[in-house]
């Protein structure tokens, strides 16, 4: 049979432990990498979530709103002005979303990749990029030539500077006017 041990050596135990000022801190776990499948999960979920939001709103401002079958074209989405008594404006929208700030800017990508490069969107290709700041609730519409670069970076709603794509923050009505007034 074991020995009984006593409080006091309990005690002498707990005396041998060095204070906790010398005692080296406990490292952090790190924390687990995100796989590049769920990178890819979670930037695809959070794409839709984008598109969805865009057709609700779209659809609220009584646009129609066509999706292309697949996710072949470089567009997510062809919105119709609906506007009575003229031609109707068919405008090719990128739905673009942001959700963290860096630097004191949102930022979203204004390209596409092809093997591993940054391809900037063409005006052959679409019309507009609907950018959706999510934190902040707030839509940029803005056009493809108006676009400088691949990234696209927006200052949040209280900054006092004004922001590159400023004029374009819920610019729904380009979405509206015909080639000629652009």
């Amino acid at each position: 049979m074991g020995k009984k041990r006593s409080s006091r050596d309990a005690n002498q135990r707990r005396a041998k432990k060095p204070p906790a000022s010398t005692r080296p801190a406990k490292t952090p776990e790190p924390k687990p990498l995100q796989s590049a499948r769920d990178h890819e999960r979670t930037t695809k979920r959070l794409g839709e979530i984008a598109e969805a939001a865009f057709t609700h709103k779209a659809l609220n401002l009584e646009f129609a709103v066509c999706r292309p079958h697949g996710d072949s074209e470089r567009y997510d989405a062809i919105v119709d002005s609906r506007e009575p008594d003229i031609m109707p404006k068919l405008s090719r929208v990128q739905v673009k979303c942001s959700t963290q700030m860096c630097e004191g800017f949102y930022r979203t990508n204004a390209h596409r990749r092809i093997s591993g490069r940054a391809v900037p969107y063409k005006p052959t290709e679409i019309d507009f990029i609907a950018a959706y700041v999510i934190p902040e609730e707030t839509w940029y519409i803005i056009p493809i030539r108006a676009v400088r670069g691949t990234s696209l970076l927006f200052r949040p709603k209280r900054s006092r500077k004004r922001g590159l794509y400023e004029d374009y923050r819920e610019a729904w009505h380009l979405l509206r006017q015909t080639t000629n007034q652009k």
